[in-house]
């Protein structure tokens, strides 16, 4: 009855204790202005759950849906998820009783030479052939008074979120570093364009100045000057169709194919897509919203917290009951069911590390020293996500404003190179002039194209920044398996 009676109180603690030992979790204050320096507040972000169609190119689209379909980087944190899952699984499984079945037959024949085989051998009617049957189902719970398994599973709880906001992040990161590269292709093609194009001007020049030679009419280094002008151009080609291979296997690989797979798709240039208007963008305050990265911080520091809660615990006594319902028998197995082979056991433990606070004053305090560093790694990824917003924002509205500059720029050295090269025709105007006019003109042109490049992969780097690339109308997924 006495055992009844304590079971009873076990069973009654453990279902009514509405705390646990250790820390309760309290999010932390994150200090951010209202709004971003230079824009003013806003309405929360739209449009940057598909960001990617704003740029209004079909090919990149489709490119990132492959990447995200595809992506090895991603496959690898899906299966994070799964290794997160499980040990959620395994910390669910802890609270709940355990329970197993067992059972065995045996045939054993002993040997007459042994102490125990004369001993037995002298016994009237003894066998040494002998069977033995036997099963029995056993159970056991650890009860969880004081919160040790309770503090364990919000801990793998936070780190099973953690693991999904971080999945997430990827996808993000994913289908921004695809755009990114899928741009920079095409900024490649118009350089490359562009410097075939000038190297084509430069090499009519060179025959024009050829002719002119022959004839007498123009001095041997003009027309030096001229092969000069055409071999510089002709270098940079090399350099840049480097860079637009490595580029094409660089996306290749984030859409998981070999390098060449969608280099036929790619070959033919197309204009370097116009970055897009970012009309809300929210408030600074949004960012610990929308951004997964962050939001796999803040759990990691739920997941610490716990922790330390789940050391704690250790302080305090464990209690678990244990049963065992079974049947044995050593004559038969037509006997194992009966009322005489029946047994059953019950057994009330107690685990309690008296003597070993030294080591548990040791996870304590390696508990907290993981909290304290998760805290300070939240924090710096809040700062570094503004700051990330803040230079986007700034790398966009410049290079935007240097592409137009440039493009009138391009416009007017192009007219100034006609002019020139009129006057030369015309015997007004020298050899020189012409070629600076079209060194000029090529460096117009090679930077503008690199200006309306890095204004598009700025576009990219800020929906990534503001935490584009998921609906945040449906938060990242938070469980309760």
């Amino acid at each position: 009855m006495r055992f009844h009676r304590f079971t009873v109180f076990l069973l009654s603690a453990s279902v009514m204790a509405g705390c646990a030992v250790g820390p309760d979790y309290r999010k932390p204050d994150s200090p951010l202005p209202q709004h971003f320096i230079g824009q003013a507040q806003s309405a929360t972000p739209a449009a940057l759950a598909t960001w990617w169609r704003q740029f209004d190119d079909p090919l990149l689209a489709r490119y990132v849906s492959i990447a995200i379909e595809q992506n090895l980087d991603l496959a690898q944190a899906a299966a994070r998820v799964t290794q997160a899952r499980a040990g959620l699984g395994a910390a669910n499984a802890a609270l709940l009783p355990s329970a197993g079945a067992a059972g065995s037959a045996a045939r054993a024949y002993q040997s007459v030479e042994t102490p125990l085989g004369r001993v037995l051998n002298s016994t009237p009617g003894y066998e040494r052939w002998g069977n033995a049957y036997e099963t029995n189902l056993e159970a056991s719970w650890e009860v969880d008074v004081f919160g040790g398994l309770r503090r364990g599973r919000e801990a793998a709880l936070a780190d099973y979120q953690a693991s999904q906001a971080a999945a997430t992040a990827t996808r993000l990161a994913v289908a921004a570093q695809t755009a990114d590269t899928y741009l920079a292709i095409r900024g490649l093609q118009t350089r490359l364009d562009i410097a075939q194009r000038q190297a084509t001007t430069r090499q009519a020049l060179v025959s024009k100045v050829g002719l002119l030679f022959d004839k007498g009419l123009a001095a041997e280094y003009q027309l030096r000057q001229a092969e000069g002008a055409l071999a510089q151009v002709q270098a940079t080609i090399p350099a840049l169709q480097t860079g637009l291979d490595a580029a094409m296997n660089a996306l290749d690989v984030m859409l998981g194919s070999p390098p060449g797979t969608y280099r036929a798709e790619l070959e033919r240039p197309a204009a370097i897509p116009a970055a897009p208007e970012l009309a809300g963008m929210g408030s600074p305050a949004d960012l610990l919203l929308r951004r997964p990265d962050l939001i796999a911080a803040e759990r990691k520091l739920v997941a610490t917290n716990a922790r330390i809660g789940e050391a704690i615990a250790e302080y305090y006594p464990k209690f678990s009951l244990s049963g065992l319902l079974g049947s044995a028998t050593a004559v038969s197995s037509g006997n194992l069911f009966t009322q005489a082979a029946s047994q059953s056991a019950g057994v009330l433990g107690l685990r309690w590390r008296l003597f070993d606070f030294g080591r548990i004053n040791a996870q304590i305090d390696l508990a907290k020293g993981q909290d304290a560093e998760a805290l300070a790694a939240y924090r710096l990824a809040v700062l570094r996500a503004a700051e990330d917003v803040e230079n986007a924002f700034s790398a966009l509205v410049n290079r935007k404003q240097q592409a137009t500059t440039l493009t009138l720029g391009e416009a007017s050295l192009a007219r100034a190179r006609a002019s020139a090269f009129a006057a030369y025709e015309r015997g007004t105007s020298s050899l020189i002039d012409v070629l600076y006019a079209d060194a000029s003109v090529l460096q117009a042109s090679d930077a503008r194209a690199q200006a309306q490049t890095d204004s598009a992969r700025a576009a990219v780097a800020a929906y990534k920044a503001l935490g584009g690339g998921w609906d945040a109308a449906e938060p990242v997924k938070v469980s309760h398996l």
